[in-house]
């Protein structure tokens, strides 16, 4: 079987939806010792957002700005834990294209501004097994 048409390379993290990201470091980077390796707040996304490493991969941690972003909805409806899983890919216009054209139903038709300067898209979780997914093209190759 050929390789996935989306060019998914790996997962590039696991967004994780918090009310108080101060606890949450506490929790992650202090009790479990995973390094904080960013941290900003994306206006973009609504989000103060903290990336912490797990092996190849990150955890990001996520508060919401207030509550009528999209993670502070989340949060009023679901409660903190699992927000997203994001799949890294080289280029996100051919993902996005190749996504469309399997029939997945898009969030974004275009790419967005992500965490660390990244150009990020969602699917729709309706398309995806009920799991928000989000794809990560980072920015100037870091991962």
């Amino acid at each position: 079987m050929a390789g996935p048409p989306a060019a998914l390379t790996s997962i590039d993290h696991v967004g994780v939806a918090v009310e108080d990201i101060e606890a949450a470091l506490a929790l992650y980077r202090d009790a479990l010792a995973m390094p904080l390796v960013h941290r900003e707040t994306v206006s973009e996304q609504g989000v103060d957002a903290a990336l912490l490493d797990v092996g190849d991969g990150h955890l990001e941690l996520l508060q919401p700005l207030g509550p009528d972003t999209a993670v502070g909805k989340f949060l009023a409806r679901r409660g903190p834990g699992l927000h997203h899983v994001a799949y890294r890919v080289s280029s996100i216009e051919s993902a996005l294209s190749a996504l469309r054209a399997a029939g997945l139903r898009l969030i974004d038709e275009r790419p967005r501004t992500g965490i660390r300067g990244s150009r990020v898209a969602f699917v729709h979780p309706g398309s995806t097994g009920g799991v928000l997914t989000e794809i990560v093209e980072p920015a100037g190759g870091e991962h």
